[in-house]
């Protein structure tokens, strides 16, 4: 019986059981509830018997998993569910006997209720504290071959390419982050106005009828693939461009990074639009009323009075937006290319960090070798960018909080 089929059988096994201990409590409490005071609401008592019943049968199925994850032993699936569905009758009737008007059942349930949320938030919190070090053990295996300084001073990239001092290759990452920032500040550039307007007009000058249709559609943008995204930039757009710099003067590639980046800024519309327009509404209305009182038109209150006091959600909205734009890979790769290319010209082609990292991992070269590791050295380098956009972010949110409070 392989591990699927086991966690199947423990489930299926432990849900009526944890129906059957809910019942049996609840019904207990109920019997003399009239007669007698009770400490807490039968419900609470059904909980409690689920508690006692479902609590050691789930830490003897843990620590069953951890043996066999580990490799120190693995349990016999023959053994394993008679044995814990005996424990957790056991301690479903220990439950049962424990129940009487004198029990806090609500405390003890909602303590439990508490340990979950808690081991919930820790749960997140140690995700992402594995996350980043594992992004820093590996990158650390990649700067013991290259070095960190020409790491992130270097102008060329190419790994297969040896270096003068006799290197596996080149590794400057300078074109790879400067195609990653060119993209987008293109689609911030087209986003942020975009975005913003919308959301102004949502809010303050959109009917409710009218708003009620535009908002959903606007929210389609979110919802649509990246991979179409891509197809749009490569095949419809990425032609437009070319012919429009054709019609001034100038030459573009078909890869070039004007394309992904205008595609990539109608995709983030919708999370600038959606919540800037939240947050500019719940702006309490007798700010408003009060700004029109004194004799101000409605775009001098928008301008003077609702985007201040909205500007730690907009803010926010922005850094979403951007943290979408630098983590996107589809619509680089259809639209700009892989070529990493250190220019100032966003009708040549370039590429982003998120590309690097996908064609470096998805190469047939060894996990150990250095083009592989780049990827987890690029990583900690974007990793540590977006932490700086983010304590610069709560800089500006708390500064204009505290002002506008």
């Amino acid at each position: 019986m392989n591990i699927a089929d086991l966690s199947f059988y423990f489930i299926a096994g432990l849900l009526p059981l944890s129906c059957m201990a809910w019942m049996l409590g609840r019904n207990k409490a109920s019997k003399n509830h009239a007669g007698k005071r009770w400490n807490s609401r039968p419900g609470h008592y059904g909980w409690f018997s689920v508690i006692w019943m479902a609590t050691p049968a789930l830490g003897v199925a843990i620590l069953a998993s951890l043996l066999h994850l580990t490799g120190i032993y693995t349990v016999p699936a023959i053994i394993f569910l008679p044995v814990v569905f005996v424990i957790a009758a056991a301690g479903g009737w220990q439950g049962l006997r424990l129940i009487q008007p004198s029990l806090r059942a609500r405390n003890s349930v909602e303590k439990v209720i508490r340990a979950l949320l808690i081991t919930a938030a820790l749960t997140s919190i140690l995700t992402t504290i594995g996350i980043v070090l594992a992004i820093i053990f590996e990158a650390i295996q990649f700067f013991k071959i290259v070095s960190f300084w020409e790491f992130i001073t270097g102008t060329q990239w190419s790994p297969d390419a040896a270096s003068g001092d006799g290197g596996e290759g080149l590794f400057g990452s300078i074109p790879i982050f400067a195609g990653t920032f060119m993209i987008t500040l293109i689609a911030m550039a087209v986003a942020i106005p975009i975005g913003l307007l919308s959301a102004i007009f949502m809010a303050e000058y959109a009917t409710e009828s009218f708003r009620n249709i535009a908002k959903p559609a606007l929210e389609i943008l979110a919802g649509i693939p990246t991979v179409v995204y891509g197809f749009f930039a490569a095949i419809t757009v990425s032609p437009l461009v070319v012919k429009f710099a054709a019609f001034v003067g100038l030459h573009a590639d078909y890869t070039n990074a004007l394309t992904p980046g205008l595609v990539m800024g109608i995709m983030i519309i919708p999370f600038i639009s959606s919540l800037s327009d939240d947050v500019i509404r719940a702006i309490p209305q007798s700010m408003r009323e009060g700004s029109l009182a004194l004799g101000t038109t409605m775009s001098e209150t928008i301008k003077q009075v609702l985007l201040p006091a909205a500007l730690p959600g907009i803010v926010a909205a922005f850094l979403l937006a951007v943290s979408r734009a630098l983590g996107e890979t589809m619509i680089v790769v259809m639209a700009a290319g892989l070529r990493p290319n250190l220019t100032w010209n966003p009708l040549e082609g370039m590429t982003t960090v998120t590309v690097r990292i996908v064609d470096a991992l998805t190469g047939d070269q060894a996990f150990d070798s250095p083009e592989t590791l780049s990827a987890f050295g690029l990583g900690l380098v974007l990793l540590s960018i977006t932490l700086i956009l983010n304590i610069i972010s709560i800089y500006v949110i708390r500064r204009f909080r505290q002002q506008y409070e």
